[in-house]
């Protein structure tokens, strides 16, 4: 049985991230994903590995990941 396959609105909804992080992450090749046509897919498996591998890292690279303190 094949993984699930996500779109690019699905996938913001389950990384809780807006649209435009997503096409930023695919334009600098940082994220797993295929096209179908013109549109994105996204294999959860692989989603999930690339998750798993970013939180083995011991730095954040993608400074858009980060989050900023804007209290002062």
């Amino acid at each position: 049985m094949r993984a699930p396959v996500l779109t690019v609105n699905e996938l913001c909804d389950y990384l809780k991230v807006h649209s435009s992080t997503i096409y930023r992450l695919l334009k600098t090749g940082q994220l797993p994903a295929f096209r179908v046509g013109s549109d994105w897919r996204f294999n959860v498996e692989e989603i999930e590995r690339w998750l798993t591998e970013r939180e083995k890292r011991p730095h954040v690279t993608d400074s858009s990941l980060l989050v900023r303190d804007r209290s002062n």
